[in-house]
Formats: C-alpha cells, sequence, structure tokens
C-alpha cells in the first residue's frame, strides 16, 4: 500500500507541468495543469497508452491532427502510437488528471 496527498506534491514547473502522484511499478498517475497559453506538446508513446480526465477544465484535446474541445468530465483513452496534445486556449488554468500504463518512464516520442 502507499499514500500520497496532492498537496504535499509540486508541480514541474512551480505552477503549472506534471505532477506525479505515482510512479511505476505498473503505472504512472497524476495531474498536470497548464496556466493560459500552455500546452502539452505533441507526442505519441510506442507502447503506453495514456488516459486523461478533465473535471472541470475545458482546453483544446487534439488526438491523432483531430481537434476536440474538451467538456467537463470528458475522459480520453489514448492508445500507443496515437498521436496527442492538449492546448489550454482559455483564460483559466487547465488541469487534467492521467494514468500511463504500463510503466515505461522513456516511452515517449516528441514530435
Amino acid at each position: 500500500m502507499e499514500k500520497v496527498n496532492e498537496h504535499e506534491k509540486t508541480f514541474r514547473n512551480g505552477a503549472s507541468g506534471v505532477k506525479y502522484l505515482f510512479r511505476g511499478p505498473a503505472i504512472d498517475w497524476g495531474i498536470v495543469r497548464f496556466a493560459p497559453g500552455e500546452q502539452l506538446g505533441l507526442h505519441k508513446h510506442a507502447e503506453v497508452e495514456e488516459t486523461f480526465y478533465f473535471p472541470s477544465s475545458e482546453p483544446l484535446m487534439i488526438v491523432n491532427g483531430q481537434e476536440f474541445r474538451v467538456r467537463k468530465g470528458d475522459a480520453f483513452r489514448i492508445s500507443p502510437g496515437e498521436s496527442h496534445n492538449i492546448v489550454n486556449d482559455t483564460g483559466e488554468a487547465v488541469e487534467a488528471i492521467f494514468i500511463k500504463s504500463i510503466y515505461r518512464p522513456q516511452d515517449k516520442i516528441d514530435l
């Protein structure tokens, strides 16, 4: 068993970026925050499936070149090989919960 508290973790870039709650051995799990104008960056994974859940934000999600306006409560499951990006084109901070499985930290391919 492992227990963490989100408020005891920090975002990679201070006020934004990735905040891992769990890393390995089977999954990565955490929260990602984007300030207005920030984006995840177009990438894909060779082996990792990535899921994003948006509890209260409405950014632009791009998967394989197709754009989706996120609605609060939307979830996206991205299969290995699918390119994806999240663009915060809103005027507010955007947060998403993510889960990556299998645990392969070096699997990200920037595009």
